[in-house]
């Protein structure tokens, strides 16, 4: 092959040249021709691109693990609440239930005064001692249930005047008792878990005025 192209030897031994063909130059060209711009290396990034890159990462990866942290203390918080609120209706799902009861014990215990009145030393009656008697067992049992289930009587005579458990009905003169204490209860309170579910009636005793 010289100068790209073929020679045939004559039978007689005389070369002949004989020229490529046009593809064939072409496919010789592009062999020998320069290197395809597609195929050349692209350059890396400036060391300064590199760095503003990886601050921006950075920032998106603190971003999103703030909101992460925040999503988990929100999902949290309402866990909590709905926590809180099971409880609640747990131990206040009575609350109406206790206030109805209440009004029974009241009954109760006013029946018991007053066979208990019937009943003195000075007018034996064996029927009415025995009607005493199994009224004051039947009120003792129910303030039983009652703390059983978290429902207590108040008994504020003696303490200081509290507007979230007494109502105020009367005031009485301070008698050896200290001004603004509760000299005297005309209805029960009760506390259902400790939360208030009926005021206590109080006469709270206040300084006599000449």
């Amino acid at each position: 092959v010289v100068g790209g192209a073929c020679c045939l030897r004559h039978p007689k031994g005389t070369p002949l040249p004989f020229p490529t063909t046009a593809a064939q130059q072409r496919s010789t060209g592009d062999e020998c021709g320069p290197e395809d711009p597609r195929d050349e290396p692209k350059h890396p990034l400036s060391d300064c691109a590199l760095e503003h890159k990886a601050i921006k990462l950075e920032e998106q990866v603190r971003d999103l693990t703030e909101r992460y942290r925040k999503a988990l203390a929100d999902s949290e918080n309402v866990r909590r609440r709905t926590q809180k609120f099971v409880e609640d209706a747990k131990l206040f799902g009575i609350q109406s239930f206790c206030r109805d009861l209440v009004e029974v014990a009241d009954i109760l215990e006013k029946t018991a005064e007053s066979a208990a009145e019937e009943a003195e030393p000075t007018n034996p009656n064996p029927t009415l001692q025995k009607i005493y008697e199994g009224l004051s067992l039947l009120e003792a049992k129910l303030q039983s249930v009652f703390a059983k289930h978290g429902l207590q009587k108040m008994s504020p005579v003696g303490d200081k005047y509290d507007p979230y458990d007494h109502e105020i009905v009367c005031h009485v003169p301070a008698e050896g008792m200290q001004p603004g204490t509760i000299a005297l209860v005309t209805q029960d309170g009760y506390k259902l878990h400790g939360r208030t579910i009926r005021h206590a009636l109080v006469g709270v005793a206040v300084e006599s005025q000449e």
